[in-house]
């Protein structure tokens, strides 16, 4: 399989460096969903090394040559969108409570980093003391037009109006262009609600509908299921220890993308890769970096 990138050697990130990481992110020239290529999807930024939805993670997740910076949307009680994987601010915060329920200025004043000091102290670095949790607009403005972001829109039903708000602020700045069309954006969920609102509002912008098995056996995906999802969304993302080939072949050879999610280990990386998938989401871009180098050595 062809691979739109340099497989340079990526060095041994060292504390002192992921402080130092850079301020702009940088240009991309890949396409957005291409069948030829696999994407490395930054989950929650580079959250195997730092504080997940953290502008280090993110720029992290860039240095270690991630395609998509992948963000988790709440939405706050004055209407923010920010960058946060719970509908709590327990986990990932010193703070409590529902983020519903809570404005952006309270929101602003937790420590998102400290946290991941504390559970991971051979990763531990005083950079990550006193983090902020990060609003949508500010993860864009920081990384640019340049990134390439793949937004999940979590627990819609609890936040009337977020499918608008997020089109309104890719609008803003300059990810969707006058003609509603972009190249830097995938939109995901679980929802299959939320993406066919999203769809109906602008049915330019890819989507990927999130699938979740728990099946005991491998899963399936009916010939039906195929044709619904077709009708919004450009692929799934289904839970990669679920799946088999037949599972991938089947999706493919319908026209959809296969994007598993959270794959780690460079083992099951391979495999995934020998069944054809077209991306997949870790919280070790580097790993996956270096697997799609050797593959495409071979």
């Amino acid at each position: 399989m062809k691979r739109w990138l340099k497989c340079g050697v990526i060095a041994v990130l060292t504390v002192g460096l992921i402080s130092a990481l850079p301020l702009e992110g940088q240009a991309r020239t890949k396409k957005p969903n291409p069948s030829d290529s696999i994407l490395n999807i930054a989950h929650r930024g580079a959250s195997g090394y730092a504080p997940e939805h953290t502008i280090p993670a993110y720029a992290l997740g860039q240095k270690m040559k991630g395609d998509y910076i992948e963000i988790d949307l709440q939405m706050t009680k004055d209407g923010h969108l920010i960058a946060m994987h719970d509908e709590t601010v327990d986990r990932t915060t010193n703070g409590t409570g529902w983020v519903k329920d809570m404005t952006l200025a309270e929101i602003k004043k937790l420590d998102a980093g400290s946290w991941f000091n504390e559970k991971y102290p051979a990763l531990a670095n005083p950079a990550y003391v006193g983090l902020k949790v990060p609003t949508l607009e500010e993860v864009i403005h920081r990384f640019g037009r340049n990134a390439r972001y793949y937004i999940e829109t979590k627990a819609p039903e609890v936040y009337p109006g977020m499918e608008e708000e997020l089109l309104r602020v890719l609008k803003q700045t300059g990810l969707i262009n006058g003609r509603g069309r972009t190249n830097k954006v995938i939109i995901q969920s679980f929802s299959q609600e939320s993406l066919l609102k999203v769809h109906q509002l602008n049915p330019r912008i890819p989507l990927v509908q999130l699938l979740w098995y728990e099946t005991a056996g491998t899963a399936q995906i009916t010939d039906e299921e195929i044709k619904n999802i077709k009708r919004y969304a450009v692929g799934v993302g289904p839970n990669y220890d679920k799946i088999d080939q037949a599972y991938v072949s089947k999706g493919r050879q319908a026209g959809l993308e296969i994007h598993p999610y959270t794959v780690n280990e460079p083992s099951e990386m391979k495999k995934l890769i020998r069944w054809g998938v077209t991306g997949m989401f870790t919280n070790y871009p580097d790993r996956l970096h270096r697997v799609l180098c050797e593959v495409q050595k071979d």
